[in-house]
């Protein structure tokens, strides 16, 4: 993720994009809308690796810890359907 970072921003230093419909036009092409696709489901499953262990580390009592985890997987899975949805969008 941090070479993703690195090369996005490397990139865009080179190519510094002015205007919605610049950013547009780049995000719809097949390979950055890949990298992002990528980028953002390795991201989802960092933080779900994070939270997990905190939660699973301090949160005590076992009714709470099983809420607070499906809460976390929900909402993760709920950002990675509207990502989906953005990257898919800019395909039209």
């Amino acid at each position: 993720m941090l070479l993703f970072v690195i090369g996005i921003l490397f990139f865009l230093w080179l190519q510094p994009l002015h205007g919605f419909a610049e950013w547009k036009s780049w995000v719809a092409r097949p390979a950055v809308t890949a990298a992002l696709a990528l980028f953002f489901a390795a991201l989802l499953a960092h933080i779900w690796v994070g939270l997990r262990d905190v939660l699973l580390d301090y949160a005590r009592p076992a009714a709470l810890r099983q809420a607070l985890l499906w809460l976390v997987a929900l909402g993760l899975c709920v950002g990675a359907v509207c990502m989906a949805d953005l990257l898919l969008m800019q395909q039209v």
